[in-house]
This record gives structure tokens, sequence and C-alpha cells, in this order.
């Protein structure tokens, strides 16, 4: 009987704690620079985003699917209910001009562990 009642404590235990998440939430997950010229080849944005679990969030990673774009996030976790943002740089130097959509991988300790943000745009050759 002991066996059994610990058993069940711990596994009461563990289903709680498992649902115990960090949950993050992009306000939004495309952006569109629109049209820019190729004598001002550098474009940022941000992404912003909430934490809407109940744990802290930690962004693991955060990855472009080219050398062109640059992520840039803080390491520190957010608190539940915190805002935190991704700061996304497009460089389209040396690009050939015209439209581009590219990814950013973003893994983190979440709910779900990833999400795909993307940039796009169309880069106007200079007259």
């Amino acid at each position: 009987m002991k066996k059994f009642v610990f058993m069940f404590i711990l596994l009461a235990v563990s289903v709680c704690s498992a649902s115990a998440q960090a949950e993050i939430k992009f306000d939004k997950l495309v952006h569109d620079f629109g049209k820019f010229p190729e004598s001002s080849p550098t474009v940022t944005c941000v992404f912003g985003f909430t934490n809407v679990g109940d744990q802290p969030l930690v962004i693991n990673q955060a990855v472009a699917s080219c050398g062109c774009t640059v992520p840039q996030y803080t390491k520190a976790p957010i608190k539940p209910g915190e805002k935190g943002e991704i700061k996304v740089t497009y460089n389209g130097a040396g690009k050939f001009p015209g439209h581009f959509k590219k990814s950013i991988t973003v893994r983190t300790n979440g709910k779900v562990e990833m999400t795909r943000l993307y940039v796009e745009g169309d880069m106007e050759e200079s007259k």
C-alpha cells in the first residue's frame, strides 16, 4: 500500500511539473521590408514576443538561412509574462537586386521548441 501511495504521489508531481512550461508568442512571423534602394542595402526589423507560459523562456538559438541575414537576441531567460525581441538585419550588399525571402529558425525551451520567422523585400537597382 505504501508503494502504491508513493507511486501515485510521484506520478502526480511528474504530471504537474510537465504541464509547467515556457511558451513563446510572437507578435508577427513575417516582416516585409517593401522596396528599398540598392544604394542602401541594409535594413533591420524587430520581431517582438511574449512568454505566455508559466516558466522562464530561453532562446537557445536563432539561425538565419543565409549569411546575409543576422538575428540578434537576448541570452537571458524571459520571465513569464515578460516581453523580448529578436532583431533581424538583412544586408543585400553584393546581392542582385530583386525580391528576396529569408528564414530565421528560432529554437527555445518552450512548449513549441521551433518557430520559423521570415523577412522579405524588394531591393531595387540604383539608377
